[in-house]
């Protein structure tokens, strides 16, 4: 089960700090290590809060996750990188004038100069100079988990000149005296020994030394055999994608083909299940969302016990070892819109309906990005070969003794931009 699922009682620390962003006007930068809970308070902000406010996202992935909307679609950003007199006036200026709030969730993928973007629409669609047109800007994320894309090499030399770093605190907008008050979240919830967490700590401070690389590296155990139910990380598409596929050959019989309805405005690139979902009885899959009824939530695992043109049935992998019936889910694109009593509504401007599942025996690292599991196989291939990959795939387990290596992680492995460190101490 997806822990950062489950009802969270809410300590002192998410009251104070759903009290504070409520009651003040000032940024704020909400962070913490992996499994601190920090979707569940923005979701929990969101729906007390009696602040006008909008959820967006770098990616369409990340938005569907928070119910909310990516930063491209809400601002009619181009798909590509953005100069002065790219920027207009937009037909839902009301709509951003209205508000109080922008959420901004997985800030660590949103790249300086997105950030300063979004500053200078602000000012021209809500007439107000003042940083990102005078609203309040509230950050989700964990700068240690995977970073911006820089791609081209066009952005890579954009970025390097204009730039000190490609992450969000690094954007111009802060230059001017403009504050960003920043608050870490510190009880974990998805991991609970001491050891394990004090080596993760080390692993994303970039203070690990090779005894913090032995005692992960005692995960490698070649000849102990590995749990049937346990999910192989990768750093690779390729090399999850092949996994998966070889897993689902050795199966008795053809496959099955389900075919995904989409409507409207939906990209089949961020569609959240396969648009062609492929299956087999006995196939190792994973739910990708949460069942209204508490059967599985998104990160669940199981296995396909039947399946038949109408229905599929699978067995969860929890205490009950329950079997229960897979319904086709819709999930919905998104965008904000204000009605005449000045009410922030979303308005559904596409959709994607298939089975919830998806093919689990392994994922890539960048998918795995918020998920909880009792067993990882880690495969990091030729390499880490960008920030974070190692923390982030070390951190899906709930415990140490449920990570198993294909190879010992090397020093080149663990890879943390210092650039980040030194803020984070800065910061908090």
């Amino acid at each position: 089960m997806d822990k950062n699922q489950r009802i969270l009682k809410l300590d002192d620390q998410f009251n104070a700090t759903m009290n504070e962003l409520e009651s003040s006007t000032d940024h704020y930068f909400i962070t913490g290590r992996a499994g601190t809970g920090k979707s569940t308070l923005l979701k929990l902000w969101r729906r007390s809060s009696l602040k006008k406010m909008v959820v967006l996202a770098p990616t369409g992935i990340a938005a569907l996750h928070v119910e909310g909307q990516t930063i491209h679609s809400f601002f009619r950003f181009p798909p590509r990188m953005m100069n002065p007199g790219d920027f207009k006036k937009l037909k839902n200026r009301k709509l951003i004038k209205a508000l109080d709030v922008i959420i901004i969730d997985e800030v660590s993928m949103v790249r300086a100069d997105m950030l300063d973007n979004i500053d200078q629409a602000l000012r021209l669609n809500r007439a107000n100079n003042e940083a990102f047109g005078g609203i309040q800007m509230v950050f989700f994320g964990d700068l240690f988990q995977l970073p911006p894309i820089v791609a081209k090499s066009a952005e890579r030399e954009y970025m390097e000149y204009h730039y000190d770093t490609p992450y969000f605190f690094s954007a111009h907008v802060w230059q001017n005296d403009v504050d960003i008050r920043g608050i870490e979240l510190t009880k974990v919830y998805r991991q609970e020994e001491h050891h394990f967490l004090r080596l993760l700590e080390e692993i994303r401070y970039n203070n690990a030394d090779w005894e913090t690389l032995e005692a992960i590296n005692e995960r490698y155990q070649p000849h102990q055999p590995i749990p049937d139910h346990s999910v192989t990380i990768c750093t690779r598409r390729y090399l999850a994608r092949s996994i998966n596929l070889k897993k689902l050959h050795e199966l008795p019989g053809s496959p099955k083909i389900f075919q995904a309805k989409v409507t409207g405005n939906f990209s089949r690139s961020t569609s959240p299940a396969p648009p062609e979902l492929m299956l087999k009885e006995g196939a190792q899959v994973m739910f990708v969302k949460n069942d209204p009824l508490k059967k599985y939530v998104n990160g669940t695992l199981g296995k396909v016990t039947s399946i038949s043109d109408k229905s599929i049935y699978v067995q969860v992998f929890n205490e009950n070892q329950s079997t229960v019936e897979v319904e086709k889910n819709s999930w919905d694109n998104i965008k904000y819109t204000i009605n005449q009593d000045g009410q922030i509504k979303s308005e559904v401007t596409g959709s994607f309906e298939q089975y919830p599942l998806n093919l689990a025996w392994a994922m890539t690292i960048h998918k795995s990005q918020g998920m909880t599991f009792e067993e990882v196989v880690i495969d990091m291939g030729s390499g880490a070969f960008d920030f974070g990959q190692a923390y982030v795939a070390l951190s899906r387990c709930t415990r140490l003794a449920g990570v198993y290596l294909k190879r010992p992680l090397k020093p080149d492995d663990i890879q943390t931009d210092d650039q980040i460190v030194q803020y984070y101490r800065k910061m908090f």
